[in-house]
């Protein structure tokens, strides 16, 4: 494991040198700097998983630096170091981002518990969190950051990408952590009764409460409330979930009594609010009252270097689970699955690799184990159809470039072109976007895809 890499930053030479002995000495790799705008340029080069900054210093002061670290990185966790009468500067930190602060003079445990303890909340997160892409590691980084705070959490993201894991990790490194965790598919409910589901109701409210009943709000009192697929509220159930926040408190269905609440809400979507904000669809009001905070889980597809980890991580438990004697993935089998774009993201891996073993005839899952959109999309090519030329390529280049032609070769029909790369209709609509190919004559490329479809 490497080891953790701290950024000292400090213009007194003496506390600089003593902060490196301590801390050097405690196997973490130390870097000095004795300005902000130097350790900025540290920053710039390398990524840290911690700052010591001391508050009080000639030029860029501590929380000027937090600032800009956390805007080069929000990834990296902060500690600043203050003196008695910068209290209330060191309390401003904490809501700007900073992780924590330690008042001089402190002694050598207690800094060195502080450090372990923002680090060892980060190890933590390795535990619930399987990943090895630098992009969830910010992802993780920035978990324990809003873990802190009590304001309201959006969670957005792809569906897959393990929206509702984020808002677990987020609930278990806060204080709330020894409370409820409730967790509601706003989707997955009949409308008539999320408003139920929600805030409860009092017993002869409606045809079938035949008793008094509490909601998920009173359920999670001082805990978390995981709002899964916000996007599906009605606008009328926007507007009661706005007056919950706001006030913090609810009615019950048929009820005129007000409770109050203490939950701490996260919701999660994988629509485009803003878009819907626009369309009129979604409540502006209720949207900049989620987006207090916010996290971006990024598709499978963007932190490939996470593939490896999962595909062990879920052979493993799902072996254990079904107790089948599968060892491991042919050599063929493996690349297929590193070089697929998991449209589904996360949760289609685990399918397939759940799916593969309770197929497989073996000890090895091979190609055939595979799902047949998996096998389709990563047809391996006859050796030597391409030759890398010894000055080398540009991926993304070849990849466009074949992209275009075979966009012109079928008058830019989606379906068409898919079926020439041998991609997915949805697989080759993302790269489009991504490389912002258009028809010349900007007729949409869904249009062109429905003729097929």
């Amino acid at each position: 494991m490497p080891r953790k890499s701290i950024l000292v930053v400090d213009d007194e030479k003496s506390q600089r040198e003593i902060l490196e002995m301590i801390l050097s000495g405690e196997g973490y790799d130390v870097t000095t700097a004795s300005s902000g705008e130097a350790a900025l340029k540290f920053a710039k080069d390398r990524r840290f998983d911690l700052a010591l900054t001391d508050l009080k210093m000639m030029g860029m002061d501590g929380i000027e630096l937090l600032q800009h670290l956390l805007a080069q990185d929000s990834s990296i966790i902060v500690i600043l170091l203050t003196a008695h009468g910068s209290i209330d500067s060191a309390k401003d930190a904490l809501r700007r981002g900073a992780f924590d602060y330690l008042q001089k003079p402190y002694d050598r445990d207690t800094l060195l518990q502080t450090i372990r303890r923002a680090l060892k909340r980060l190890d933590a997160l390795d535990a619930e969190i399987v990943s090895a892409s630098p992009e969830m590691e910010a992802v993780k980084k920035m978990i324990l950051k809003v873990a802190r705070s009590s304001s309201t959490v959006l969670i957005r993201g792809e569906s897959g990408t393990g929206k509702e894991l984020i808002a677990r990790a987020i609930h278990n490194q806060s204080p709330r952590v020894t409370e409820m965790f409730q967790a509601v598919n706003c989707a997955a409910i009949n409308e008539n009764l999320l408003e139920s589901e929600l805030f409860g109701h009092e017993k002869g409210s409606f045809t079938g409460a035949h008793a008094e009943k509490k909601g998920l709000f009173e359920v999670a009192d001082r805990g978390t409330l995981f709002l899964d697929e916000i996007a599906e509220l009605d606008i009328g159930m926007q507007a009661k979930l706005l007056r919950a926040l706001q006030e913090r408190e609810i009615r019950r269905v048929g009820g005129t009594r007000p409770i109050k609440i203490d939950v701490r809400v996260v919701a999660a979507t994988n629509r485009d609010l803003r878009a819907m904000v626009a369309d009129g669809r979604f409540r502006d009001d209720l949207y900049y009252r989620i987006n207090v905070l916010s996290v971006d889980v990024p598709p499978l597809r963007e932190r490939r270097d996470d593939i490896p980890v999962l595909i062990d991580y879920f052979l493993k438990k799902h072996t254990r689970n079904t107790s089948r004697l599968v060892r491991g993935l042919t050599p063929e089998t493996r690349r297929m699955l590193l070089s697929y774009s998991w449209p589904g993201n996360v949760r289609q891996l685990e399918s397939a690799i759940e799916r593969a073993i309770l197929l497989c005839e073996g000890d090895l899952i091979t190609v055939d184990d595979l799902p047949l959109e998996v096998r389709q999309e990563t047809r391996p090519q006859s050796e030597g159809a391409f030759k890398l030329p010894p000055e080398g390529i540009s991926f993304e280049d070849v990849e466009r470039g074949l992209i275009i032609q075979a966009m012109e070769q079928t008058d830019y029909n989606i379906t068409k072109a898919a079926k020439l790369l041998g991609l997915t209709f949805r697989t080759l609509q993302y790269r489009l976007e991504k490389f912002g190919i258009k028809r010349p004559d900007s007729k949409s490329k869904e249009e062109n895809g429905k003729d097929e479809g």
